[in-house]
């Protein structure tokens, strides 16, 4: 292990320790679990991000955990990463705030694998995970919480598994702890099938880890990703299907927003402006904005989804192409709790929620008579999560285009602080059109749209219309959003 350098900061007398305090916080954890192991085996950034190396992750250590018969836990590797929290408290990664808040990101990640018959070490391709999803931290600055999910479209591993996304969950064994820079928890990464990440989406996350804990195969209490599994939950138990129905039917989604392919046209205006559909508006000042629990939206708007059939991060490589430091956008999937409802049947938008899109101050309010929704084949397989999760719940659903500024979000008669009305249920505030759907006109529209229920692909161009409601949405092919001239 690299020596850490003596410099001036947060410990007393300007001296800092040789072993930092925040590192030697998180050892004291692992050695609680581990007494036997240690000197366990490290996977190690080889510069350090803090001197212009491109892994956030100082240190990976990787435990041998026997599992827990009692409990019918197998045996696995168990990973630990280090450097999403603060471990020196001197500023060179982050900033040091004191002891009261969260140490750095205010979390470290796990992993637990199975390990197969024969196995003597540990396979090192998790340590590349983890610094992918460090990478995307570091970069974006957002955190992850317990029930996120991570849309990855690609196995874990880089074999031919099914295991090709990821949900987050607190760590069974390893306890929150407090260090002299703040409070570290340890989120697990639990590797699922694409189907399951579906269910998680259309429900929540913590409502299919539930399911999984209790299937040996699919991870047991612990949560361990076996990447040779074959069968989902609902292959292994059909009848979990039903309950994932039934916990949509009753509790809704808690996914509030996606970043997609999707754009807006106003119907309402002469085809010679359409140009200016979504800039400045000139109309009616718009209603003050419910300031109650509603980061939902800015929040959807500043950490929201890219969807698209490619990896969310660059594939793990097993050598690195030189020390630049990579850009990322905002490309990963997440059920992030900070747009979760915290009400069952009545949500809130946020007063400066607009502010995310455009200047607040510049920006009038426009009603619009008539509009055309376009979406993807991707965005548009989320309208009935967005109709039956969401809006039938009380809540609301945002498209964010990864395109520009252009957002697209769907409220219900519940949800306090819109500017969209039961009077005029299309309005426009510069780039960011709301629309206002009845639960009657959602129950017609679920109808209509019934066909994209389906997971299977879709012949192209689709149109659904609602002329009495002066409505109309297209799924159409990705080359329409990607080529601006079509």
């Amino acid at each position: 292990m690299d020596e850490a350098r003596p410099t001036s900061g947060a410990a007393a007398h300007g001296l800092v320790p040789l072993f930092p305090p925040g590192l030697q916080a998180i050892y004291g954890e692992c050695r609680r679990l581990y007494p036997e192991q240690a000197n366990p085996l490290q996977v190690t950034a080889i510069v350090k991000y803090w001197l212009g190396g491109p892994d956030p992750l100082d240190y990976i250590s990787m435990y041998r955990n026997m599992g827990c018969a009692a409990q019918d836990v197998q045996e696995h590797w168990h990973y630990v990463s280090f450097g999403l929290s603060d471990l020196y408290g001197d500023n060179r990664v982050h900033e040091f705030t004191g002891a009261d808040g969260p140490s750095g990101f205010g979390f470290e990640l796990t992993f637990r694998l199975k390990r197969e018959v024969g196995e003597t070490a540990p396979p090192t391709w998790p340590a590349e995970l983890m610094q992918g999803l460090a990478r995307y931290v570091f970069q974006s600055e957002n955190t992850f919480c317990s029930g996120d999910h991570v849309s990855w479209h690609s196995p874990l591993d880089n074999s031919e598994s099914r295991i090709q996304h990821m949900l987050l969950t607190e760590d069974p064994q390893m306890h929150p702890i407090q260090t002299p820079f703040g409070s570290v928890s340890f989120l697990q990464i639990v590797g699922v099938c694409t189907e399951e990440l579906q269910a998680a989406q259309q429900w929540n996350g913590q409502g299919i880890l539930e399911l999984m804990r209790g299937i040996r195969v699919s991870g047991g209490p612990w949560l361990i990703t076996d990447m040779r599994r074959g069968e989902t939950i609902f292959d292994i138990d059909p009848h979990l299907q039903e309950r994932v129905d039934q916990g949509i039917e009753t509790e809704g989604s808690n996914l509030s927003g996606v970043s997609a392919k999707c754009v807006w046209d106003d119907l309402s205006r002469p085809p010679e402006d359409e140009e200016d559909s979504r800039s400045i508006c000139i109309g009616s000042q718009p209603r003050r904005l419910s300031d109650k629990d509603t980061e939902q939206i800015r929040e959807t708007l500043r950490k929201g989804l890219e969807f698209n059939s490619k990896p969310a991060l660059p594939p793990i490589t097993s050598q690195k192409q030189g020390h630049e430091r990579p850009h990322y956008t905002s490309s990963l999937m997440f059920s992030l709790s900070s747009l979760r409802s915290r009400r069952s049947r009545k949500d809130s938008l946020e007063s400066d929620s607009s502010a995310a899109i455009v200047p607040h101050e510049l920006v009038r309010t426009r009603q619009l008579e008539s509009v055309h929704l376009k979406f993807n084949q991707e965005s548009g397989t989320l309208l009935p999560l967005c109709l039956r999760g969401r809006l039938l719940h009380g809540r609301h659903f945002t498209y964010k285009s990864i395109h520009g500024d252009t957002a697209i979000t769907f409220v219900s008669t519940g949800v306090e602080g819109a500017f969209a009305t039961e009077e005029h249920p299309y309005a426009a505030h510069g780039p960011w059109l709301q629309i206002l759907l009845t639960e009657e006109f959602v129950e017609q529209m679920l109808g209509d749209i019934q066909e994209l229920n389906t997971r299977e692909e879709t012949k192209l161009p689709k149109e659904y219309s609602w002329p009495e409601k002066k409505l109309k949405i297209s799924v159409l092919p990705d080359a329409v959003f990607d080529n601006p001239l079509q």
